[in-house]
């Protein structure tokens, strides 16, 4: 009798022991944050082409500010198309880094905000399933349309947030999630 409750005993501490191994087959993967150093947003209407471009050659997070340049002023009373591109360029070639956005076009959204006086809106012109076969029909903001009212000048903020709560109100306040990349521009609309 000594000898089957012995046997049990160890049976039960092989089953204990094999079923908490920390041995993991499936291991789920670590999404590391992308470096982004350079941002480029084209504005486009008709012949009229304005760059905004933000290069931080150690990122968002290193201690060397960005570089900011902004082409020229926008136009009155205009829409633009716009496009925004994200780059790594630490590496050689330089990585698209618009391409992890895409391939993850659900768990990103842009968010573009003009402040201080400056008269422009903007509308997202994409959304989730131009990048994915099953996506839904909430915005992303790789592309988008700015428009211009009367002459002023101000300040406009683009931000890309992660794991935002989709949909949203269109406010990062709403919006939540972890901020990837945040600059701003000093525009003057004449």
């Amino acid at each position: 009798m000594k000898n089957i409750k012995f046997i049990s005993a160890l049976v039960i501490t092989g089953i204990l022991f094999i079923s908490c191994s920390s041995d993991d087959d499936n291991p789920v993967p670590i999404n590391d944050e992308e470096l982004i150093t350079t941002l480029t947003i084209t504005l486009t209407s008709g012949n009229d082409v304005v760059t905004l471009k933000s290069y931080d050659e150690d990122g968002a997070d290193g201690p060397t500010a960005p570089a900011i340049t902004v082409s020229k002023n926008l136009s009155a009373n205009t829409t633009y198309s716009g496009v925004i591109s994200l780059l790594n360029e630490s590496e050689n070639p330089a990585e698209n880094v618009n391409e992890e956005i895409e391939e993850e076009a659900d768990e990103h959204q842009f968010f573009l905000e003009g402040r201080n006086g400056l008269n422009l809106t903007t509308t997202y012109t994409d959304k989730e399933s131009d990048y994915l076969t099953s996506g839904s029909e909430n915005p992303v903001g790789i592309t988008f349309d700015l428009t211009t009212t009367d002459a002023s000048s101000g300040i406009f903020t683009v931000t890309l947030r992660h794991m935002p709560k989709k949909p949203n109100d269109g406010t990062l306040t709403d919006a939540g999630g972890d901020t990837d990349l945040s600059q701003s521009f000093d525009l003057t609309i004449e």
